[in-house]
């Protein structure tokens, strides 16, 4: 367990919760009317509002884009009044925003914080990746091998046979061949739409019944998604994935050099971090956000790594007319 952050403290917990509930409570307005634009545009105004209410110096490490793709919470940007403790945020302010505009399940507010030089500053590429929630002996991930030899290794960690292993897959063309080899070997598969850090978080749940994520999603949500993990047990193998010459050169100008490493979890979000979300449509590990004639709910959670304190916390919003 991480030592305590003189940084992050007590307050900045309960704090998250606000800027994720906020992000949350404006996307969920936008909730089934088949305009993801919209939603994740009104998430971001309102994360960044609250952010910038904040008495901190924090700066955005993993954001909507670089400087000339996004108007709002860019990498780099600074948000908060710019005295107290210096901090790395990772955000999406809306996970899943395909989801949000059809209604789907787990669509997500979602941010994590550590203090400057915590998070990986990722490129916005794809990423490789395999995680399994906390139980398990240290180790038995490892992206150079075979999907299933990893299934094995859960399973065999497990005292199991393949057969009652359940991995999640995002439902994209690129994961076919991924999908057909895990039911070749018996191995059950959940496929999500989109929302690859819910995916990732469902692994440390064991109501869910998911025992493994696999396959490529965004990097920057991989970063997110190490810092749930950090705070409540697990193992994470990412590897950076390039389609390109411009993505290698992009990568090499963030100061990263072996294109071809094998991350793991404390490579992406190390030391004292804390990881906050709040859910924007029903999931597997949130509710989303419910009307109430002039008040609105939210569910959250928040997470530290220092204390592995997991907090559930259920809000009650005034709609201003």
């Amino acid at each position: 367990m991480p030592k305590a952050s003189q940084v992050l403290d007590r307050v900045l917990v309960l704090e998250m919760v606000r800027v994720t509930e906020a992000a949350a409570v404006a996307a969920s307005t936008l909730v089934g009317r088949g305009d993801e634009k919209a939603a994740d545009a009104a998430a971001v105004e309102a994360m960044r509002e609250a952010l910038n209410s904040l008495d901190m110096d924090g700066t955005v490490v993993i954001g909507e884009g670089e400087r000339d793709e996004a108007p709002m919470l860019y990498i780099g940007e600074k948000v908060g009044s710019g005295n107290g403790p210096k901090i790395d945020i990772a955000l999406d302010p809306l996970e899943g925003t395909t989801i949000c505009a059809k209604s789907g399940p787990n669509s997500l507010a979602v941010l994590a914080i550590a203090e400057a030089g915590g998070l990986l500053n990722a490129p916005d590429v794809y990423m490789d990746k395999l995680a399994i929630g906390p139980g398990y002996p240290d180790n038995i991930l490892d992206l150079d091998k075979t999907p299933t030899e990893n299934i094995q290794a859960i399973a065999a960690a497990k005292g199991v046979t393949p057969r009652e292993i359940m991995a999640c897959v995002l439902d994209r063309p690129r994961h076919e061949k991924l999908i057909a080899e895990l039911r070749a070997i018996g191995c059950g598969v959940v496929l999500i739409g989109d929302g690859d850090v819910a995916g990732v978080i469902a692994t440390t749940n064991p109501e869910t019944t998911i025992d493994v994520y696999m396959g490529s999603g965004g990097a920057p949500e991989g970063v997110l998604a190490c810092a749930a993990l950090r705070c409540v047990g697990g193992q994470f193998k990412g590897r950076l994935l390039f389609r390109n010459e411009d993505e290698r050169s992009r990568a090499r100008k963030w100061g990263i050099t072996d294109l071809d490493r094998q991350y793991d979890l404390k490579d992406l979000a190390k030391g004292d971090c804390i990881f906050a979300a709040t859910g924007v449509t029903d999931g597997s590990l949130l509710e989303g956000v419910k009307r109430h004639g002039s008040r609105m709910t939210t569910e959250s959670v928040v997470m530290r790594a220092s204390s592995g304190t997991v907090r559930w916390v259920k809000g009650e919003h005034r709609i201003e007319r």
